[in-house]
């Protein structure tokens, strides 16, 4: 964990106490452990993404079975001081609609996501109250691709990445709509020669050698101002996304999103 998260896990509400009761949570994913019980990769307001064990949550008469669902807020109350803690209680809080269909499956998408990006212990409140407004969204039939679009840049910012959208990083000049732009990992955007305009402009692909992306200056402007209505901008704020979560990611792979893609294929 990194000095500041540290310092914001020895901040955060009963800080070094091995018992932590009624915390908002909510469930990311969840795998087998031993023979009846589970062990859950959750996200908390206060605390960040921590692992806990559910002993006993496979058996049938288990009260734990009907609570432990994904994407429902959760109140949460655990113990123990190691990397795996014990589940102790869960209640749920309810607010949310289930999400169903093609919702449910962005619903993954977000949720490994997380889970391969976040830190352990590592609070960010701020992006606990992002993930609740994108599932009520969600639930609610908001348009997928501009939802996760939403997410994923905020997702970054919280998480020290955030995406320079407002200047060129190599003149400091602000960035022009009708000027074609390459967005350098790690670094931001840098004008190209031509504009964005020319028919031989080339805004929108990705050269992988050089780790870039060309893309039209009203993209960067549209994504600043989370407007995602321009088709173009949809198109290129989704090729800016995923060349930068997949250089995070390093090797991992989003197995979502290939579902995401095969189904659209159909």
């Amino acid at each position: 964990m990194t000095s500041a998260a540290n310092a914001a896990a020895a901040n955060a509400p009963d800080a070094g106490k091995a018992r932590h009761d009624a915390q908002p949570a909510f469930v990311l994913h969840n795998y087998p452990y031993r023979e009846t019980s589970l062990v859950l990769e959750v996200f908390t307001r206060n605390y960040g993404r921590i692992a806990l064990v559910a002993r006993g949550a496979r058996r049938p008469r288990s009260v734990l079975r009907g609570v432990l669902l994904a994407f429902q807020p959760l109140l949460l109350s655990w113990a123990g001081r190691s990397e795996l803690r014990t589940l102790h209680k869960a209640e749920w809080r309810g607010g949310l609609p289930q999400l169903k269909g093609s919702a449910l499956l962005c619903g993954f998408y977000l949720n490994e996501l997380m889970v391969k990006l976040l830190p352990r212990d590592d609070p960010h409140e701020v992006l606990y109250q992002t993930y609740f407004d994108t599932l009520h969204a969600l639930s609610n039939g908001a348009d997928h691709a501009t939802t996760l679009r939403r997410f994923e840049k905020h997702m970054l910012k919280e998480l020290g990445y955030a995406l320079t959208l407002d200047h060129d990083v190599a003149s400091g000049e602000p960035i022009y709509p009708g000027y074609s732009y390459q967005y350098l990992i790690e670094r931001g955007p840098v004008r190209s020669a031509r504009s964005a305009n020319d028919p031989g402009s080339t805004t929108g692909i990705y050269d992988r050698a050089e780790n870039r992306l060309e893309l039209a200056g009203l993209t960067l402007l549209d994504m600043l101002r989370d407007d995602y209505s321009n088709p173009v901008t949809m198109q290129q704020s989704k090729a800016l996304m995923r060349m930068l979560i997949n250089h995070y990611l390093g090797n991992q792979t989003l197995n979502t999103r290939q579902l995401l893609k095969d189904l659209q294929q159909l």
